[in-house]
Parts: structure tokens; sequence; C-alpha cells
């Protein structure tokens, strides 16, 4: 099949088969003569476990090692399960970072009047962040990673 009947077949974008191709997440596609990429249904079936594997968010880096486990059929399942554990606990730590920003995106609209004063607490907390990345500041609600 060729790239738009794999990527309708797997649910991956044509323009990401090809990137996925140019890491090496996926082998190169075989050629026709005139150079069109042709896909076997094992291809697919690749692109289907990347896709679901984005979908929950692994990192190119994890989907690399998470395939090379899925091909390995002596594989343990220990480091499946490691490498998934650690992907929840990275997503949980988001998740806390997340409702941190929330919770101080809440304070900030609670104290802000709304109305046409031209004093915005909300303003005054991102100014202040222009002068925390000159120098120290407190510990705030949410660092990026």
């Amino acid at each position: 099949m060729n790239i738009g009947e794999a990527s309708r077949a797997s649910g991956v974008s044509a323009k990401m088969i090809r990137y996925y191709e140019s890491i090496g997440l996926i082998a190169d596609a075989a050629r026709t003569e005139a150079g069109y990429r042709t896909y076997q249904p094992s291809d697919v079936e690749t692109l289907r476990f990347i896709r679901r594997a984005r979908d929950l968010g692994f990192s190119v880096e994890e989907m690399t090692t998470l395939l090379a486990l899925w091909r390995d059929k002596s594989r343990e399942s220990a480091e499946v399960k490691r490498i998934a554990l650690g992907h929840v606990a990275d997503i949980e730590r988001r998740i806390r970072e997340l409702e941190g920003m929330a919770r101080t995106l809440r304070h900030l609209a609670g104290h802000c009047h709304g109305d046409h004063r031209p004093d915005c607490p909300i303003l005054d907390d991102l100014a202040e962040g222009l002068v925390a990345d000159a120098e120290p500041a407190p510990a705030r609600a949410f660092r990026r990673p």
C-alpha cells in the first residue's frame, strides 16, 4: 500500500510517517521504481502501535524502547512495566504542576476587580516573573522541567 493508504489504515498522518522514518523510529519504507513508498501490513501494525503509544503520551525515546521490547519475544515484562510506571509518575507530576497553575490563576483572577480600573494582580504577577528571571525568586506554583 502507498503512504496515504498506510496513513488511513494506521491513523498516523503521512507527514508523521515520513518524520518517523527520518528519525529512525520506523524502518525506511520500500520504494517502487518510481520512488514511491510502499508499506506492508506489518508496517501498518507498527504505525498503530506508535499511534497508541503517542496517544498515551510516550516520548519518541520511550517509543523506541517500547517498540524494541514489543518486537523481542524473549523480553521480560518487568522492563515494560518499569517504563510504563515511570511514565505514569511523569504524568502525575505534570498534573500536580497544572493543578498548581490553575490554583495560582484562580487566586489571581479572584483578586482582580475585572472593572475599568487599570490595577490588575494578574499582570502584576506576570511582570514579577520578568524580574524573577534575572534573579532568584521564591518558589512558585509551577516551574517548567
